[in-house]
């Protein structure tokens, strides 16, 4: 099915796999200019990600995924840990040499909370790779819906109630219809430069269109 062949990235062929295997190939190349060992916080992440990409951390490459909820790990050089990323006391300044986050910070929910988890990655790690979908790109990526992220808020949780959409079910109840749709917020680039000031940001690109964008410092 059409969703499956873009956005499922446990299909192989899928367009967003072949899009992270292609950025993973960028990250791991400024990742071999850093001198070893290296000490990665993914903020988000899980070891699905990095087996999928075929990255397996040794003694000289440590991962430590953060999330909201508990993910298990089954591998050594994995060390996951449950925090939010808006807010991250537990990591000194410059804890870490590399930050890396992957389609996570659309999911914060408002602008100011955007900048809160901006402001810790930059804080906490030494350098970072941070992705996020393009909100100029006309395919929601989530809901799969073209243009449903510039619809009014309540013509999208109008929709989220009354048809399965993407990854979502149908979510009859409006309260939670609303929180789901209100949860995530796509970025435009002068809005991530914003959060990111001294970023070089780039452009992932299918043919004319910008799907996502990536911040990238202290490289």
């Amino acid at each position: 099915m059409l969703f499956r062949s873009i956005v499922d990235m446990r299909e192989p062929g899928a367009l967003i796999t072949r899009l992270r295997r292609r950025r993973i190939r960028h990250f791991l190349a400024l990742l071999d200019r850093v001198p070893r060992p290296v000490h990665i916080l993914d903020v988000g992440g899980t070891q699905f990600f990095w087996d999928m990409l075929g990255v397996t951390p040794d003694g000289s490459l440590q991962i430590t995924l953060l999330n909201t909820v508990p993910h298990p790990c089954d591998k050594p050089h994995f060390t996951p840990l449950v925090g939010d990323g808006c807010a991250m006391p537990q990591f000194a300044d410059g804890a870490f040499d590399v930050v890396f986050s992957n389609s996570v910070i659309e999911h914060v929910g408002s602008f100011a909370n955007q900048h809160r988890m901006a402001a810790e990655i930059q804080r906490v790690g030494r350098r970072f790779f941070v992705q996020t979908p393009n909100y100029g790109f006309p395919l929601e990526p989530h809901f799969f819906f073209p243009g449903f992220h510039y619809l009014p808020l309540a013509a999208r949780t109008w929709l989220v109630q009354r048809f399965d959409l993407g990854w979502y079910r149908r979510i009859p109840d409006h309260a939670a219809a609303h929180r789901e749709v209100s949860a995530i917020r796509l970025l435009r680039r002068h809005e991530l430069q914003a959060l990111f000031p001294a970023a070089t940001i780039v452009g992932e690109r299918a043919g004319p269109l910008t799907v996502s964008l990536i911040a990238l410092g202290g490289w």
